[in-house]
């Protein structure tokens, strides 16, 4: 069985320039589908989110958006709401991004705003000061994260990051083996920690 049953992808309420991004999340949601792996993300449907919770839906998968109820009118359609498998509303960004973490086993960054560069680094920082050991992984379509890449192995160079402090994530610009790799890196932490629900210390 897939240690793997629910993913959370973090990605723009926009739709960018690049058709590659949009047509990446539509496919990212059929796969998930396919897997039966439950798509967690942050409730929007509009931009990448919508794409990829309607690629899910396409596909008869499970979805389950966590949105801050500020963000209602500016991410979402009321309409499309509705036909999500389950709806959690949250107080503040805190709350969601609490959430959005303990009902998921892993990460995907697709492309998008500072909302995602925040919510993905975040996981990266919990990750190197060791408070969780679930995978992180950064689609890299069309090298739209090769400048943060690049940063952090700048950081690395200048001892910012030093020894046992890495930072650790997955890195491809292939939808197709975006979750094979996140099961294969889940499979490890389990042989190493135990169950990945055990191993999300916040």
């Amino acid at each position: 069985m897939s240690t793997i049953s629910s993913i959370c992808v973090y990605c723009g309420a926009g739709s960018g320039k690049d058709p590659a991004h949009l047509a990446a999340a539509t496919a990212l949601g059929h796969i998930l589908a396919d897997q039966k792996i439950r798509l967690i993300y942050g409730g929007g449907t509009i931009g990448m989110m919508g794409a990829i919770s309607t690629a899910v839906q396409e596909r008869n998968g499970k979805v389950t958006g966590i949105i801050p109820r500020f963000l209602l009118d500016m991410e979402a359609s009321h309409a499309d709401l509705e036909r999500l498998d389950e709806l959690i509303l949250t107080e503040d960004m805190h709350e969601r991004k609490r959430t959005m973490f303990e009902k998921a086993d892993a990460f995907i960054a697709l492309p998008g705003g500072i909302g995602t560069l925040e919510e993905l680094v975040e996981q990266l920082t919990w990750a190197q000061l060791g408070r969780h050991k679930k995978p992180v992984l950064l689609a890299n379509i069309n090298n739209f994260w090769q400048p943060l890449i690049d940063l952090i192995s700048h950081m690395q160079a200048e001892s910012y990051i030093r020894k046992g402090f890495e930072v650790n994530f997955l890195n491809t610009d292939r939808v197709d083996q975006i979750v094979p790799l996140l099961q294969q890196a889940a499979l490890e932490a389990t042989e190493a920690d135990g169950p990945l629900e055990s191993i999300g210390r916040l």
